[in-house]
């Protein structure tokens, strides 16, 4: 097995990367251009980590070399070796409730890779790693990972809806009564609205990077930093390319006067569209009420049309989710100290 790193601000796209993203249905975030787009804007940029068995890919990984949030506020320069204490996680920004590490369809033995993936990592990255971290794993993966010294901890699930309806309508009807007639009289209400302007789909090319950022910064802000998150908030450079791709869709609420009210992304997949941004002003700033349900149905009816297995809706505020008929799918964090990485 023979393991390469790529920094993708920099690394040409390794060899067999297209053809590895084919095969393992990879989402939209896994583009190798996306990531270095993500990177260049991150304080704890990507490492794209490729497992190839002769000339065929047969794993991947998203690792961010994280720092203590006392560093400095940028990124190091590609290829310059940390010297302070730093840990390495295994995720993928932005792409809630997913594993960082990938496999293709064939990968059988994937104990042992994960155990080489270490050792290389370790290697690769120097003695001042202290700690690779797993995030949002599943089941399989998770008793994978287990082992003397390690720590495996089941943690907030991710949100699944299981897609056997024909419309948004089959959807609303599988609802309890209450939960039923709310989503109808919202609907109502804001079909009537004249001062609402509603726009969806893919590869938008209408829309502000910038205004975009500032609403979700403002979003997730009023919402608290998310305990232990080594992510960095999408810069508006990102933004503006990333929602011109033809496998992003952007749901967006403006007022007539053009300011935006609300927006959500969703990353189209044949198997499992995933529910990814949400931003909002509050009812006080001037945003309307019920406009996250409303962006709920277009989903669903999304990916009714789709014809899609499931649609992913993250993770968080999952009893609300399952009164929207989401069922809660088990999620799993490992922790791996620097002493028994690869054992």
């Amino acid at each position: 097995m023979r393991f390469a790193f790529h920094d993708p601000r920099v690394d040409p796209v390794p060899a067999g990367w297209a053809e590895f993203a084919r095969a393992a249905r990879l989402h939209p975030v896994w583009d190798y251009e996306v990531m270095g787009l993500e990177a260049w804007g991150a304080r704890n940029p990507q490492l794209l980590v490729v497992a190839a068995d002769g000339a065929e890919l047969v794993a991947a990984a998203s690792v961010l070399v994280c720092r203590p949030r006392l560093s400095p506020r940028f990124a190091p320069p590609p290829g310059k070796r940390l010297l302070r204490p730093f840990w390495a996680e295994v995720c993928q920004p932005w792409l809630s409730g997913y594993p960082g590490i990938v496999f293709a369809p064939g990968c059988r033995d994937r104990r042992t890779l994960v155990r080489a993936f270490e050792r290389e990592l370790g290697r690769h990255l120097g003695p001042g790693l202290i700690a690779v971290v797993y995030r949002a794993i599943g089941d399989e993966l998770a008793a994978g990972l287990e082992g003397r010294g390690r720590l495996v901890k089941r943690v907030d699930p991710v949100a699944v809806l299981e897609n056997w309806f024909e419309s948004e309508e089959d959807w609303i009807a599988s609802l309890a009564k209450s939960r039923r007639a709310g989503l109808r009289r919202q609907r109502r209400r804001l079909a009537e609205d004249e001062t609402l302007v509603v726009r969806g789909g893919p590869a938008r090319d209408d829309l502000d990077g910038a205004e975009l950022a500032g609403l979700i910064r403002q979003h997730r802000e009023r919402y608290g930093r998310i305990a232990l998150d080594t992510r960095t908030m999408p810069s508006s450079t990102f933004l503006d390319r990333f929602v011109r791709r033809p496998d992003v869709h952007t749901l967006t609420y403006t007022g007539t006067d053009g300011r935006l009210l609300a927006v959500q992304t969703l990353l189209d997949h044949p198997d499992t569209p995933v529910l990814q941004h949400w931003a909002a002003l509050p009812p006080g700033a001037g945003g309307r009420r019920w406009l996250y349900f409303d962006s709920y149905v277009r989903a669903v009816r999304f990916t009714a049309r789709r014809g899609a297995k499931e649609l992913s809706a993250g993770r968080g505020m999952i009893e609300l989710k399952q009164e929207l008929g989401f069922r809660a799918r088990p999620v799993y964090t490992a922790a791996v100290p620097r002493p028994v990485l690869g054992r």
